[in-house]
């Protein structure tokens, strides 16, 4: 096969490692989850303190979103497209193509998806920085697990680290008093920013005009979403380093061959990784994310650390359903949405920007958190039989389907070949 005639055929039912595709289906519940507080409303309230008159049952669903959902999906998906990365070589070197040439030319159109989506759909897109760090994620597609292992270390120490830092630069220029004055100004001045660009987004996201709303979506990509590339990039790419390592020691391709591993992860990742999120919630809380402080800095690292673990803990639960026949069959329900997790994800911004912003249902800042999470149960349950219903239909989701054509440079076949 050379390079420009070679087309992988799509996986097979057979082929396909379906705890990957249950754990997607998940991942795309709690990224709906967390979604949904900045769906509903402005995006700057994520560093902002809390309104202290949120009516208490806001409040306990708000914690709760700090708790179990705020960077454990996110760290989910990316463990999950790491894995995808080391899947697809496997398939690939195994048929006779080359696999670099392959990803690269899917990392180009991700990256055309992702900026379609945050420019004209929903400016809190993570799509972008994927594609992104794909390009530098190809660099230890042949690295040792024991090496994946040490830059994982590594790149979840250096955001805490930087923070200490920080907090200490704070901290020391504060007992100075010309210096603190100066330190409390900035800090001042930056919330104030931000609660401008709120009142603004408030403003933009109600319009009627889908041209002013696109305006403010760019405005807040810019100003916002470009910096979450920073807060974000050296836990995603962990992830990604962690899901590689997965796929290199097959651990989810010989599931009973580590249920010891399983029961183990879910033991850590459910003490060790559930304490530290219940700290970094309850702390967060009343807490703004300008001001560096020892608190916030304890926050932080509790979340930094603590959200991979519960993640794992999580995905072990699964696994270890996964085993277990009766339970087994109620989780395989996740794998069609798993199984088109692009379009899931694409679907969920667009019924979620028609729903709050003004050129839809104008639903923006009316809809409290705990409304929120029902809203998010609703949606997620209706995705479930719209994905099984398309795949019994489809080979991909359209979203995947585009994603393959664009990639290979010709239409690529849809619909299921019909078994005689």
């Amino acid at each position: 096969m050379t390079t420009s005639t070679f087309t992988l055929p799509p996986v097979q039912q057979a082929e396909r490692v379906q705890i990957v595709d249950i754990l997607r289906g998940f991942a795309l519940f709690g990224i709906l989850f967390v979604n949904m507080t900045i769906f509903s409303r402005p995006m700057q309230t994520i560093v902002l303190p809390n309104d202290p008159s949120l009516p208490s049952h806001d409040r306990t669903a708000l914690w709760l979103i700090y708790a179990f959902g705020e960077g454990k999906f996110y760290s989910l998906f990316s463990m999950l497209f790491g894995l995808g990365l080391t899947l697809l070589m496997v398939r690939v070197e195994g048929r006779g193509g080359r696999f670099v040439p392959l990803y690269l030319r899917r990392l180009i159109v991700l990256l055309g998806i992702g900026l379609v989506h945050a420019f004209l759909i929903w400016a809190g897109d993570i799509l972008i920085l994927y594609a992104l760090l794909g390009f530098l994620l190809l660099l230890f597609r042949k690295a040792k697990p024991r090496t994946l292992l040490i830059w994982l270390g590594i790149l979840l120490a250096l955001p805490i680290l930087f923070n200490l830092a920080v907090t200490s630069l704070v901290a020391l220029g504060q007992t100075i008093p010309e210096a603190a004055a100066q330190i409390d100004q900035a800090f001042a001045e930056a919330e104030r920013g931000f609660q401008t660009d709120l009142a603004r987004a408030y403003q933009g996201y109600i319009s009627r005009n889908y041209l002013k709303v696109t305006e403010q979506r760019a405005y807040d990509y810019w100003t916002m979403g470009l910096s979450s590339f920073w807060f974000l990039g050296f836990s995603v790419f962990a992830m990604f380093l962690l899901g590689v390592y997965f796929g290199k020691i097959s651990l989810f391709q010989y599931l009973e061959a580590n249920r010891r591993f399983f029961q183990r992860m879910a033991l850590v990742g459910l003490t060790l990784g559930l304490g530290s999120n219940l700290l970094y919630a309850t702390l967060i809380m009343s807490l703004s994310r300008v001001y560096q402080s020892w608190l916030l800095l304890l926050a932080n690292t509790a979340h930094t650390l603590g959200a991979p673990l519960l993640m794992l803990g999580y995905v072990s639960i699964f696994c270890l359903m996964a085993l277990n026949p009766p339970w087994g069959k109620w989780i395989s329900i996740l794998a069609p949405v798993g199984q088109m997790s692009l379009t899931n994800y694409l679907l969920q911004s667009i019924i979620c920007t028609l729903i709050f912003y003004g050129y839809g249902l104008g639903l923006f800042g009316k809809v409290g958190y705990a409304l929120g999470i029902g809203l998010t149960i609703v949606i997620y349950l209706l995705q479930i039989p719209l994905s099984q219903w398309w795949l019994k239909r489809f080979q991909y989701g359209p979203a995947e389907w585009l994603w393959r054509s664009l990639t290979y440079g010709k239409r690529q076949p849809m619909n299921k070949l019909i078994q005689s």
